[in-house]
C-alpha cells in the first residue's frame, strides 16, 4: 500500500507536468514574442482541476495518508457540497513535531518564510515567482521570517494557515477564486492565476500579544 500510495503521488505530479507541456503558449505574428498569459484563466482552471481530482481520488483511495490534503476554503460549510475551486491542495513537505499539536487562529498572527509562483509556463518551467520572503535557496540560519496576520491574506491562504502547525513546511496551491480573482484586483497578480505558495509555519500567537 505504501509503495502504490507513493506511485500515485508521483502520478499526481506527473499528469500536471505534462499537462504544462501540452498546454503551449503562443507567439506575435509581428515579432514572434511569446505571449506567456494567453488564454490563462482557462489554463489555470484546468491545471488546478486536473490537480485537485488528482488528490481527491489519493485520497478517496487511502484516506490514512498524509502527504496530500484537500480542505475546504474556510469560509464555507464542510457540510454543503463544494466544487474544486472552494478547496485549496496541500503537499506536505515536512511536517513539525508531534509535540506541536496548536494551530493558528484566524486574529492570530504568524511568522513565516514563504514564496509564491504562478504555474509553469513556458519561459518559467518551474513557474514565474511572483514574491518571496527569502533569496533562493531557501537556508534556515540566514533567511529571515515575515509576520502577517492570518485574516489579512487571500482566502486560499489563511485556509492554509488555519490547519499548519509549528515547523510544518507545505507546498500550497491556491485556485484564483481563493486568491485574487478574475479579473484580479490592482495587486499586480495576473488575472486568472493559481498561486503556488511554498509555506514554513515558524511561529504564531494572539494577534493583540505584545
Amino acid at each position: 500500500m505504501k509503495q502504490l500510495l507513493k506511485n500515485s503521488l508521483r502520478l499526481v505530479m506527473a499528469a500536471t507536468a505534462v499537462f504544462t507541456m501540452t498546454t503551449m503558449t503562443s507567439c506575435s505574428e509581428e515579432d514572434d514574442t511569446v505571449q506567456e498569459y494567453v488564454n490563462w484563466p482557462a489554463r489555470n482552471d484546468a491545471y488546478f482541476n486536473l490537480l485537485s481530482d488528482s488528490v481527491a481520488r489519493i485520497i478517496a483511495a487511502n484516506p490514512s495518508q498524509t502527504e496530500w490534503k484537500r480542505i475546504k476554503t474556510w469560509s464555507k460549510q464542510d457540510s454543503i457540497a463544494g466544487v474544486n475551486s472552494d478547496y485549496i491542495i496541500a503537499h506536505v513537505m515536512e511536517s513539525g513535531p508531534q509535540t506541536e499539536t496548536a494551530y493558528p487562529a484566524y486574529n492570530d498572527t504568524v511568522k513565516i518564510h514563504y514564496e509564491g509562483r504562478y504555474i509553469p509556463s513556458d519561459s518559467y518551467p518551474s513557474g514565474y515567482i511572483f514574491d518571496q520572503s527569502y533569496n533562493e535557496p531557501f537556508d534556515a540560519e540566514i533567511s529571515v521570517p515575515v509576520n502577517f496576520a492570518v485574516s489579512g491574506v487571500v482566502d486560499g491562504f489563511t485556509t492554509a494557515l488555519l490547519h499548519m502547525r509549528r515547523g510544518d513546511h507545505w507546498k500550497v496551491y491556491i485556485p484564483y477564486q481563493l486568491a485574487y480573482g478574475n479579473p484580479s484586483s490592482s495587486s499586480g497578480i495576473e488575472s486568472g492565476s493559481t498561486l503556488i505558495f511554498d509555506i514554513r509555519l515558524v511561529d504564531f500567537w494572539p494577534a493583540k500579544a505584545q
